[in-house]
């Protein structure tokens, strides 16, 4: 089935644990872990020494990642926006947290992925 033919359920149950990896993976500052399930192309987008300094640069300014919800996953041909209301743990408010989701050979990447 393509992607943008699952239900929102059918999208987070595959999408939760790639981003629970990415955070988990983040506060670890583990690149290797961080881009398994990326792109060639979103893995050229970010170096090991960027994604360094993305991490300690939120981690002492926001603390780390806290509780998320899911906001709306938007569907397009060949690929899945998802949006997220996230939270940290030394910074008030809300935050934006996205995932854009692609399958390639039977396998779901990462394309995008950003907190803002």
């Amino acid at each position: 089935m393509d992607l943008e033919e699952q239900s929102d359920a059918e999208i987070l149950a595959v999408v939760n644990p790639i981003m629970d990896n990415l955070m988990d993976a983040s506060a670890a500052i583990d690149y290797e872990r961080h881009v398994r399930d990326f792109t060639d192309r979103a893995k050229s987008v970010l170096p090991k020494e960027r994604l360094q300094s993305i991490c300690e640069e939120y981690q002492s300014t926001k603390g780390f990642f806290a509780k998320r919800e899911f906001v709306a996953a938007f569907r397009r041909p060949g690929s899945i926006a998802v949006v997220w209301r996230q939270w940290f743990t030394k910074h008030p408010g809300e935050f934006v947290a996205e995932l854009v989701l692609v399958q390639r050979g039977g396998r779901y990447l990462v394309d995008h992925v950003m907190v803002f």
